[in-house]
């Protein structure tokens, strides 16, 4: 017998048999949390949630990047761990926008002006295995920020590695004493660092001896491309590693480093949004591919089969008019579910899901199951899609598949 499950928008359940779930269907907490504010206001019933404008968008100083500058930046949308977990594709469209930037004329010298000074956020390296074990450990990390600092027009020149863990918990920095070369080369040799931990009123020493280390603790930095604005710089160091460091980030860069540490996120969805709204007032399509589920305004409840029949976990694939979710469960056994869609408005779509199993191989068992609720496309790229679905929950997706569809 097929386990029924029959579901609306307002969100009532009957089940007829209720089946009994091993242990291995025990959901877990939803990875990516953050407290309620301003943006995505909750009802008693969790079940209102409205997006709200803001002027965010007209308060910062909008970031203008030349088109080269965006092709780099949208191949490092969706890229994992600063490049850790990169495929192949994404190195290569990577590497190929780094060619075209270092094939252009940035700044000229850039070891000799100013642009270069200052904090820069590393937001991809080619080679993060290269660094100390403990470093290596954070830089692929994304919960961690990772900064570099370059100071080199003043009397104690240094360039710095650090790793910022948290705001409340404080970070580790790498020192180096530096000197330039030429217009593009900096020489280094680290020579100290510590932790900095915010509950301690004290430096923690960094366990490594950088005087014993001779020549190990030494290097160079070339930098291959400083854009005009003195916000993208792309650098190559003496171990054959590819950097790519901002000063600022754009707005999709922003809601994925807050969805990473869990903070801020509904304030980068509400920056987002409000920015595609001035931009670009056409109407928004919902475009194919394979989408991934990486953050929802609504917590996992303890119904593992509701949690993957509402969206709230697995991949989405959208194609040919049809709707798909697929939740991998264990090792060759996943959960899926069919359905279609219609446009029936300014960025509206009525979603029907009624084609739902469990599958491990060639077999699958069937659950009657059905959900019919409208979608509303809130903001929508060729890497990421924020969406306003069942209960009104609010879900930002990923592109996975690195296809474009207009």
């Amino acid at each position: 017998m097929a386990l029924k499950v029959y579901t609306t928008n307002f969100g009532t359940y009957q089940w007829n048999p209720t089946p009994t779930f091993s242990p291995i269907f025990t959901p877990t907490t939803l990875r990516y949390k953050s407290p309620s504010p301003k943006l995505l206001e909750f009802s008693r019933s969790r079940r209102d949630v409205s997006v709200r404008g803001s002027n965010l968008v007209d308060e910062q100083q909008q970031i203008a990047f030349t088109e080269p500058e965006n092709q780099l930046i949208d191949a490092l949308i969706g890229i994992q761990g600063r490049g850790r977990s990169a495929s192949p594709q994404q190195l290569s469209a990577v590497e190929r926008a780094v060619q075209v930037l270092e094939g252009l004329e940035g700044v000229p010298e850039p070891t000799s002006s100013s642009l270069i000074e200052g904090r820069w956020q590393l937001m991809f390296t080619t080679r993060p295995q290269t660094a100390s074990p403990i470093q290596r450990t954070f830089v692929g990390v994304d919960f961690f920020s990772v900064f570099q600092e370059i100071y080199l027009q003043t009397n104690d020149p240094r360039v710095s590695n650090i790793i910022k863990f948290s705001d409340a918990v404080g970070e580790l920095k790498v020192e180096a004493a530096a000197s330039i070369k030429d217009g593009k080369r900096i020489l280094f040799q680290f020579d100290r660092a510590a932790f900095s931990f915010r509950f301690l009123p004290f430096k923690v020493p960094y366990p490594v001896p950088f005087r014993l280390l001779g020549d190990e603790a030494k290097g160079w930095l070339d930098t291959t491309y400083l854009s005009p604005s003195g916000d993208l710089r792309i650098s190559r160091g003496n171990k054959g590693t590819t950097f790519v460091l901002q000063k600022k980030t754009e707005p999709r860069q922003r809601l994925l480093s807050a969805i990473s540490t869990g903070a801020g996120v509904r304030e980068a969805i509400d920056e987002l949004i409000s920015l595609q709204q001035n931009l670009n007032r056409d109407e928004k399509e919902l475009q194919e591919g394979e989408w991934a589920m990486i953050w929802s305004s609504q917590v996992e409840t303890d119904s593992w089969l509701e949690n993957a029949g509402n969206g709230l976990m697995g991949i989405q694939i959208v194609k040919n008019g049809q709707i798909k979710f697929v939740v991998d469960i264990l090792l060759g056994v996943r959960f899926s579910m069919i359905g279609r869609f219609v446009k029936s408005g300014n960025n509206i779509y009525e979603i029907t899901m009624d084609d739902a199993a469990i599958i491990g191989g060639p077999f699958g068992y069937p659950i009657e199951m059905e959900r019919k609720f409208n979608l509303e496309l809130l903001y929508d790229d060729d890497k990421i899609r924020i969406t306003r679905g069942y209960n009104n929950i609010v879900f930002v997706h990923l592109r996975m598949d690195g296809s474009k569809q207009k």
